[in-house]
């Protein structure tokens, strides 16, 4: 594996979308979202409300429980199908997201596994109670690769402009197609 990972993290994913093609449709991105559940799900939510890009839906506390119960293995298996069909990898960053071991697990998989990332800070959007978050440290920072160096020097992390809960969720909508299809994925050595 090319990540060096101690990780585990809370993101609730559903099944894989696989999209069919009809004359003059243009097909929607689908995408794994990573987050921080217990901080961040509201959050989320906005996001995968714009309809901007196809993403799963966050799973209950009670599904994410009737996973982890299996165990470690379970969720790692979990993970590997829910992205197995996925264009890109979003990591939606708050305050607390790169604490999150899952977190870190799912981006060492994706990199792995040449997936694209992106990240997207989300501490801006206004949680449940109406309250902005700090920004938090950049997940892609602690991933550390076999050769040396993070995920970090290879992936972009985006900050949303806007001052105001309501700025920075237009400007997620406004740019949240142009960062994922600018996710670069690895190229597979031969």
């Amino acid at each position: 594996m090319g990540v060096t990972l101690h990780t585990y993290t809370f993101a609730w994913r559903s099944a894989p979308s696989v999209h069919p093609r009809t004359f003059g449709e243009v097909p929607q991105l689908a995408v794994f979202y990573s987050f921080h559940y217990e901080r961040d799900a509201w959050r989320v939510q906005q996001i995968i409300n714009m309809g901007v890009i196809e993403g799963q839906p966050i799973l209950t506390a009670q599904k994410w429980e009737e996973v982890k119960k299996q165990g470690d293995q379970a969720i790692k298996n979990w993970i590997a199908e829910q992205m197995k069909y996925k264009t890109a990898v979003v990591v939606l960053v708050g305050a607390q997201t790169a604490g999150r071991e899952w977190v870190r697990y799912e981006i060492g998989y994706a990199w792995d596994n040449y997936k694209p990332l992106v990240g997207i800070r989300i501490n801006g959007l206004a949680d449940g109670d109406g309250k902005t978050d700090s920004p938090g440290a950049n997940p892609f920072e602690s991933v550390t690769l076999d050769g040396g160096g993070t995920v970090g020097d290879h992936v972009t992390l985006w900050t949303p402009s806007g001052s105001t809960s309501q700025e920075v969720y237009a400007s997620i909508k406004a740019n949240l197609q142009t960062w994922v299809n600018g996710a670069r994925g690895r190229k597979r050595q031969s």
